[in-house]
C-alpha cells in the first residue's frame, strides 16, 4: 500500500468535524486516496473517479450515521435475496 502525504493538486475540502478528520484522512490513505490533513486546516481529498467518490461517501457515513441508522443499513444488507448460479 502506497501512503503518500503529498498534497493533492486539485482536493476537495471535505467538512468533518475536527476530532474525527484524523480518522477519516487515515482510513482514505488506507484506501489509497490521495489526501492531506495539515494542523489547522481542512482535509483534503484528490477524488478522480466515481469509486473514489463512493469510498469516500462510504467513510464519511460510517464517522455521521448514528448507530442506529448504521445497525438498520446491515441488516436491510443481510436481508437482500442472494441469486444461485441457475437463476
Amino acid at each position: 500500500m502506497n501512503q503518500t502525504s503529498v498534497e493533492p493538486t486539485a482536493g476537495e475540502i471535505v467538512q468533518v468535524n475536527w476530532i474525527d478528520r484524523w480518522s477519516v484522512y487515515k482510513r482514505l490513505q488506507e484506501l489509497e486516496i490521495p489526501c492531506c490533513c495539515a494542523a489547522q486546516q481542512p482535509l483534503r481529498a484528490n477524488i478522480n473517479n466515481c469509486r473514489d467518490a463512493i469510498q469516500l461517501m462510504s467513510v464519511m457515513k460510517q464517522i455521521t450515521a448514528s448507530r442506529q441508522e448504521l445497525i438498520y443499513n446491515l441488516e436491510r444488507c443481510w436481508q437482500q435475496p442472494t441469486a444461485t448460479q441457475g437463476d
